[in-house]
């Protein structure tokens, strides 16, 4: 279990990679990179699977559900804002690129600092 916990910490690290750098280039330009949404998808199922697997296994370190729940909520709100910025017809708003961008650097700051 420890080794498919590990697969799918690589493959959450590449989903935000995706989104965080296929927003942070086109903040100027309005747009989203293609693969923002399957990077937002995949951190997201990742992250959720994670969690199930940390809960069964041993060996693993042990979880904070407050810093998960937090986590779950805004990478929630990350994924909602990708789809609604991918559906809009006339391209997304830089403020809404940048507020993508800010979430995912917020998310990646709370899993990096809070201990």
């Amino acid at each position: 279990m420890t080794v498919v916990y590990y697969l799918l910490l690589f493959l959450h690290f590449v989903g935000w990679a995706i989104v965080l750098g296929g927003t942070v280039t086109n903040i100027r330009t309005p747009r989203l990179a293609n693969g923002v949404l399957h990077g937002a998808l995949t951190a997201l199922v990742s992250g959720i699977l994670m969690t199930g697997i940390a809960e069964m296994a041993d060996g693993l370190p042990e979880l904070n559900h407050m810093k998960i729940g937090i986590k779950l909520v805004v990478a929630a709100v990350i994924t909602a804002l990708v789809i609604v910025a991918g559906r809009r017809k006339d391209g997304p708003s830089s403020g809404l690129v940048g507020a993508i961008a800010a979430l995912t650097t917020l998310n990646i700051a709370i899993a990096a600092l809070w201990r």
